[in-house]
């Protein structure tokens, strides 16, 4: 029976260092769960952190893209109605009465004398009548082309342009600036 007794206190004692084993191994169990825990917090908090920034930048750049989108359409829009303008002006320009267009071209023949002497005229073709009240004996060559004059001097070395397209897109684009705070500042 001493054995027995023996025995029974070696399993006791076994069993209650296997208890606080146990204990000691669910008590660090559980610190080891707790850090785990607390790590996963602080990771969630940096993610959601660096989630929301994500975010707002993204936002920023969605913003910042659609605003540029927006400035773009309008510009376009703005150009296509200059353009629109333009068309228009020079249509009605080129489709003015004959007299009109004569009196103009008399006026641009005048003027370019004083830069080219006797310089052939070049007119849009049955527009050579609306100069003969002006040019008088110089050439008159009518040529495929817009309403307006270009002359040259005899030799070919000047040549000035003054189709009426010519005129009021060099205007335009000196003016477009003007043009375009008229109508949209």
């Amino acid at each position: 029976m001493a054995l027995d007794k023996v025995v029974k206190d070696i399993l006791d004692i076994a069993r209650m260092e296997a208890d606080k084993l146990s204990e000691e191994a669910e008590k660090e169990k559980a610190a080891i769960l707790r850090a785990a825990d607390e790590e996963i917090a602080k990771k969630r908090k940096i993610q959601g952190r660096a989630l929301e920034e994500a975010l707002r930048r993204l936002t920023r750049q969605e913003i910042s893209s659609a605003e540029l989108e927006a400035k773009r359409m309008i510009l376009n829009a703005r150009k296509e109605i200059l353009d629109k303008i333009l068309e228009e002006t020079l249509h009605e320009i080129e489709s003015m009465p004959p007299q009109e267009k004569a009196k103009i071209y008399c006026k641009i023949y005048s003027n370019a004398k004083n830069l080219v002497p006797r310089p052939k005229v070049v007119c849009p073709h049955g527009e050579s009548k609306l100069l003969f009240d002006c040019v008088g004996p110089e050439i008159v060559v009518e040529s495929d082309m817009r309403p307006g004059l270009i002359l040259e001097s005899e030799d070919g070395t000047i040549r000035l342009d003054y189709r009426f397209k010519s005129i009021l897109e060099e205007v335009w684009e000196k003016e477009l600036r003007d043009i375009s705070n008229m109508l949209f500042g």
